[in-house]
C-alpha cells in the first residue's frame, strides 16, 4: 500500500514538469504559428461557410399562402482568389451543399405518374424540401490585412444550385401522404447572392431568378414560385 501512495505522488511530482513542457511546447507553436501569419503577405481568406436562413416565396397567386416557420442551410467550401497586392479585392468560387423547407399550403400529390397542384385545406402539415449542390461565385471586397482577423466584407455574385432530391409532405387526420422526386422541379436554379457584415457574423441575402416549378399551370396561370432567402452566414478561414 506505502509502494502504491508512493506511485501516485512520483506521477503527481512528474505531472507538474509533463504540464510545463507541454505548455512550453504548446506555447511555442503558437507563437511560431502566428509569426509565420503575420509575415504571410499571400494569406487566403474565408474558405469554408455555413448559413442559415429564413426562406419566403415570392410570385405566389393569392391563394397561395406560407404558414410556418420556412428554413434552411448550406454550408461548403470556397475557394479565395485574390485580384491585387492587397489582397483586399478578389473572387471566391465554391462547391457546397444546401437544403430549403418551406411550410406552405401548396398540396402536392403525384398518383399513376400525374403530379397535382392544389390548394390543401383541414391539414396538419404541408411542406415541401429541396436538398441541392450549389456552385457560388463571388465578387469579394474586404478589410481584411496579413495580421487583421475581423473585418469588413462586402461579397456578392450568383449561386448556381442543382436540385438532388426534392419531397412534398402532406398529413391530416385521416392519412399521410409524401411525394418525393417532384419531375416538375426545376433542377437547375440560380440567383443573386450577397453577404455583408464584420467579422463572423454577416447578412446574406439570395434571390432567386428562376421559377422552382416548371411547366405547372395553376388557378389558371403559370405557377412562377421563386425563393427568397435571408439569414446569417459565417465564413471560416
Amino acid at each position: 500500500m506505502i509502494a502504491f501512495f508512493s506511485f501516485i505522488d512520483y506521477i503527481c511530482y512528474m505531472g507538474k514538469y509533463i504540464f510545463l513542457i507541454c505548455f512550453l511546447v504548446g506555447f511555442h507553436k503558437i507563437q511560431a504559428q502566428i509569426e509565420k501569419d503575420s509575415i504571410d503577405i499571400n494569406y487566403l481568406e474565408d474558405q469554408i461557410y455555413l448559413s442559415l436562413s429564413y426562406n419566403i416565396l415570392f410570385n405566389k397567386s393569392t391563394n397561395i399562402a406560407q404558414n410556418g416557420f420556412s428554413g434552411g442551410f448550406s454550408t461548403g467550401f470556397i475557394k479565395d482568389i485574390p485580384f491585387n497586392n492587397d489582397r483586399n479585392i478578389g473572387l471566391g468560387i465554391g462547391l457546397g451543399y444546401s437544403y430549403n423547407a418551406y411550410i406552405q399550403n401548396l398540396k402536392i400529390t403525384r398518383q399513376n405518374h400525374i403530379t397535382s397542384f392544389s390548394i390543401a385545406e383541414n391539414y396538419n402539415t404541408n411542406r415541401f424540401g429541396i436538398s441541392t449542390v450549389e456552385l457560388p461565385i463571388e465578387f469579394r471586397w474586404r478589410t481584411s490585412t496579413p495580421t487583421k482577423y475581423k473585418f469588413w466584407r462586402i461579397y456578392g455574385g450568383f449561386k448556381f444550385l442543382y436540385v438532388l432530391t426534392s419531397k412534398s409532405k402532406y398529413s391530416d387526420t385521416n392519412s399521410t401522404i409524401v411525394t418525393k422526386n417532384i419531375p416538375e422541379i426545376n433542377r437547375l436554379q440560380y440567383g443573386l447572392i450577397i453577404s455583408s457584415g464584420y467579422s463572423n457574423w454577416n447578412i446574406h441575402l439570395y434571390y432567386g431568378l428562376k421559377p422552382l416549378f416548371k411547366d405547372v399551370i395553376f388557378d389558371g396561370s403559370k405557377l412562377n414560385l421563386k425563393e427568397f432567402n435571408v439569414g446569417l452566414k459565417f465564413y471560416i478561414m
